[in-house]
């Protein structure tokens, strides 16, 4: 989930292309790996991990009373996972695909690297902006794309606000040591499969590594440095920019989410609803209908913003605030309000009650909602390639290029160095995150 865009479409060429080095080096073949059949091959793969963290939420909030029951009526493991465990994570599987849907039919970068004359409306939306002068056209292909979106966000809703069969309390399985003996065959079955993904992530990031010093475009491994030689001044001006718009972002989108969702769903306050939907939009539309808003409302003068520190900044910011508000809004359906009573009581203002009892309590979304933000500022694509411009890119930018212009050793290196970045500061926040946590 820290891995740069088009880093699975790299692997995936470099393995398994025409002159990979599976399939050319090792097998002597040579294999098309472009095409609608590599589109879904790395939209599956690099949709597994963020599924994974929503299904293993829900899981870990069943009732463990629910299965000790059944138990107890002497259902065997097959039966209670088929009756018992599927059932209760049915609203989140569900919600798992309406929002995979709503996020893979907006993606343009993995179709436009690996799709070959395949085409999808995100990246003929795409193309419509970069290489021709027909703005209305790519509009009205992302429009095409908005009700599917919005139908799939609606059952994610909806199916999100039927989970309330699952406990957060002292027996929900998370707080407890139970564990659960899948039978035998089917441990066996799904364990086959945890540990081909893990041979396959592998593969994936061992060769990313490793085309950052050897050339394998003959099929086979020639070490060299020249691929750091190559790498084009700019970038590092990119990933400076990237860097620091981040951290801004990081900082000032969950900032804002936590507030709205304090005064919409603690303090009531029923004329800011409108504005909450609103921020949840950029979340709910595809990117490529978000930044070509941007572009036509910051193309021209007196908003001329096309390209510049602000526009990326702000579409940073105002993309992910919903994240911290949908984390925040959870928050506070648990939270007891004679903290704030018993605050009032003593005295202190509105503003003293929020500065010094609301936000310490939120201290934890707010470092896990800097983590996503920034993470996800860093790997960006969607809105932003419809924004940047030659003297303001970004990293992910320079990444798109030299991997559309077949400049794969350039691309690992461009790749390793944002993974590295990233991963850095997901470790240093978490760091941080968990010594507030003891203290």
């Amino acid at each position: 989930m820290i891995s740069p865009p088009f880093v699975s479409a790299l692997a995936y060429i470099i393995l398994f292309g025409r002159r990979g080095l599976i399939t050319h080096g090792w097998l002597g073949l040579s294999v098309n790996p472009y095409g609608w059949h590599g589109i879904v091959i790395l939209q599956v793969l690099g949709s597994i991990s963020f599924a994974t963290l929503m299904v293993l939420n829900s899981l870990g909030s069943i009732d463990l009373r629910h299965l000790l029951a059944a138990q107890d009526l002497g259902a065997r493991p097959g039966a209670i996972l088929r009756t018992v465990v599927l059932p209760l994570l049915r609203p989140t599987l569900l919600s798992v695909f309406f929002l995979l849907f709503t996020m893979n039919i907006a993606d343009f970068g993995t179709p436009i690297v690996i799709g070959g004359n395949f085409k999808v409306l995100a990246t003929e939306a795409y193309l419509q902006v970069i290489s021709t002068p027909h703005l209305g056209k790519a509009a009205a292909i992302s429009v095409l794309m908005l009700p599917s979106a919005i139908v799939a966000f609606y059952f994610y809703q909806k199916s999100f606000s039927r989970t309330d069969l699952t406990s957060v309390g002292v027996t929900s399985l998370k707080n407890d040591d139970y564990r659960f003996p899948l039978p035998r065959p089917l441990s066996i079955f799904l364990g086959s499969l945890v540990g081909l993904y893990f041979f396959i992530m592998l593969l994936k990031y061992g060769n990313i590594f490793l085309s950052t010093v050897a050339n394998t475009s003959t099929g086979k491994i020639v070490l060299t440095d020249q691929y750091f030689k190559d790498l084009p001044l700019t970038f590092f001006k990119s990933f400076r920019a990237s860097i620091a718009l981040s951290a801004l972002a990081g900082l000032i989108a969950p900032l804002l989410g936590i507030l709205l969702s304090y005064y919409v769903h603690r303090r009531r306050l029923n004329y800011l609803k409108p504005v909450e939907f609103i921020a949840s939009l950029p979340f709910i539309i595809p990117g490529t209908f978000y930044g070509l808003g941007y572009v036509a409302a910051f193309s021209h003068q007196p908003l001329m913003l096309r390209g510049t520190w602000l526009i990326l900044g702000a579409n940073m910011v105002f993309r992910q605030i919903s994240v911290s508000n949908k984390a925040a809004n959870s928050f506070f359906v648990t939270l007891d309000h004679r903290l704030e009573h018993a605050a009032s009581d003593l005295g202190a203002s509105k503003f003293r009650i929020l500065g010094n009892v609301i936000l310490p309590l939120t201290r934890p979304i707010f470092f896990t909602s800097f983590i996503s933000v920034f993470t996800s500022s860093m790997t960006s694509m969607g809105a932003i390639a419809f924004i940047v411009s030659p003297g303001m890119n970004l990293a992910s930018m320079e990444l798109f290029g030299s991997v559309e212009n077949g400049r794969y050793g350039v691309a690992s290196v461009q790749a390793v160095m944002m993974i590295a970045v990233i991963a850095l500061v997901n470790v240093i926040v978490l760091a941080i995150k968990n010594r507030k946590r003891v203290t």
